[in-house]
């Protein structure tokens, strides 16, 4: 048994399998192109995973940050302002025409 056995079986395979398919170029450029498709992907999913974890970690950031900003306001108690009391916004005259 040699050393390096299962690498040259595994050379010797896929030259089996490339000299087999020299006979049909198109089954051969099929296969390359799905392995690409395949690798492709592959890079794809892992990056848009790498990109929604930081958007998690950006969007628990800022729910932080606003709970902390919201901590900070004043609430008044129920029925301490007066309808009277609130300013509201002047009326505008009614210029007819």
């Amino acid at each position: 048994m040699n050393p390096g056995g299962p690498v040259e079986e595994a050379g010797a395979t896929a030259r089996s399998f490339i000299e087999a398919l020299k006979g049909n170029p198109a089954t051969l450029a099929l296969v390359i192109a799905n392995v690409g498709m395949m690798i492709f992907i592959f890079y794809a999913l892992a990056k848009g995973g790498e990109f929604r974890d930081k958007m998690l970690a950006q969007e628990n950031e800022f729910a932080k940050h606003v709970t902390e900003l919201l901590s900070k306001c004043v609430v008044p108690q129920r029925g301490v302002f007066n309808l009277d009391e609130i300013p509201l916004p002047r009326s505008r005259p009614i210029i007819e025409p």
